[in-house]
């Protein structure tokens, strides 16, 4: 296969993502998102809340990792954040499928893209604390929007989305402010158990 070959070969692929489907509900609670959705999300927080990160940021950079760090789940599938089972073997199968996904692509794409895929997980750069700050405030966005439906569905606590968010703050410590303040809400309107 050319590098042409190779490049569309993985944008066809990357097709399979709107078909994965998460927990979180869009905002007016009509739906659960799917992951491209949540990707074009992410990217699009990444340039309006650029001048929040606690260190500057290269956006272009952060952008190309939101967008690319769910594409494993077409093979590892979408782990629900609060499922303690599924996150067992999370690690792993993302692994294998990132060799996978990424091995479709031309030796320099695949360098590229897998190392913004794993300093993503690594979280140890600017951007990489950033970019897990936009994945992890933006369902909290979407709950409180949507009525806290996917905490009221899955009986999710305060304890768990604070444990999930404790390194949120290093991304943005204003975001991380704000999104402490609807995780009070949510639990004075019920909608996550105080526990």
């Amino acid at each position: 296969m050319t590098d042409f070959e190779k490049q569309i070969a993985f944008v066809v692929e990357m097709d399979k993502i709107k078909k994965i489907m998460r927990q979180t509900y869009i905002c007016d609670g009509s739906r659960k998102e799917n992951d491209a959705e949540h990707s074009w999300h992410l990217a699009l927080m990444a340039f309006v809340f650029a001048d929040y990160a606690n260190e500057p940021v290269d956006v272009l950079k952060t952008m190309k990792m939101v967008l690319l760090h769910d594409v494993i789940e077409i093979d590892a599938g979408d782990t629900y954040a609060y499922d303690t089972e599924g996150n067992k073997t999370k690690k792993e199968r993302e692994k294998k499928a990132a060799d996978r996904i990424f091995g479709i692509l031309p030796e320099a794409q695949e360098k590229e893209y897998r190392g913004l895929w794993d300093e993503f997980e690594a979280m140890e750069t600017p951007e990489a604390k950033y970019a897990n700050m936009l994945d992890k405030v933006q369902p909290l966005l979407l709950n409180d929007a949507s009525g806290g439906t996917s905490w009221e569905e899955h009986g999710v606590k305060k304890s768990q989305v604070m444990a999930r968010n404790a390194r949120t703050h290093e991304g943005s410590e204003q975001l991380w402010d704000y999104a402490r303040m609807l995780i009070e809400k949510n639990v004075d309107a019920g909608h996550l158990a105080d526990a």
